[in-house]
């Protein structure tokens, strides 16, 4: 099941924040939830708790469920390139992460939403499914009946954006649209997590 509590929660917990909202709480607060929170000491973790967390810190980013992202696994597995850097290339791929990448929503939380309240569309065509997988030069724009809501007006004028463009995205910010130019490479995208501890959780 996908996590619906409170999102910096999940960042005090992986002791990173995943979200741009959670930079602040987390600076305030960078010891883990709880009534114990304060004494918790991140490194007594052993071996396999270490490899877990980098494992949910993945989920939490990119807000799956546990059952979707052992199938991006096992799509990783089958690519010819190393399955932690493919794994991360198969979640920057989905069209709520490319959403929120963009800057046409302030988080995945939000992209989400877009997305499955048919705000998007790809190619020109409405898509509601937030793991839809991108394809290079599969153009995704808001929908012409969405431009004038709040949101979206926010995000032309590049409130959401990040200061630079990914590389792997040509972005029309204006023209709420953007290109996915090539399958994101590992060092391009920003995520705090260790994909090799990740594989090592999933190959123990």
């Amino acid at each position: 099941m996908r996590y619906t509590g409170p999102k910096v929660r999940l960042s005090r917990r992986a002791g990173v924040p995943l979200t741009r909202k959670a930079v602040r709480y987390f600076e305030q607060r960078p010891y883990p939830p709880g009534e114990h929170g304060r004494k918790t000491n991140r490194r007594t973790t052993g071996d396999y708790g270490l490899r877990l967390m980098e494992k949910q810190k993945l989920r939490w980013y990119y807000d799956v469920s546990e059952r979707q992202l052992r199938r991006y696994w096992d799509l990783a597995v089958r690519r010819p390139g190393a399955s932690g850097a493919e794994l991360v290339s198969i979640l920057e791929s989905r069209l709520a992460s490319l959403v929120m990448r963009a800057g046409l929503a302030p988080s995945i939380y939000a992209a989400r939403q877009y997305v499955t309240h048919g705000h998007i569309a790809v190619d020109g065509r409405k898509v509601d499914i937030p793991s839809y997988l991108v394809r290079p030069g599969q153009v995704v724009s808001v929908r012409e009946r969405s431009r004038r809501m709040q949101p979206f007006v926010a995000a032309a004028e590049g409130i959401h954006a990040d200061e630079r463009v990914a590389p792997y995205l040509s972005v029309d910010l204006p023209g709420l649209t953007f290109t996915l130019l090539a399958a994101p490479l590992r060092e391009q995208v920003p995520v705090p997590v260790d994909e090799l501890l990740v594989v090592e959780f999933y190959s123990r």
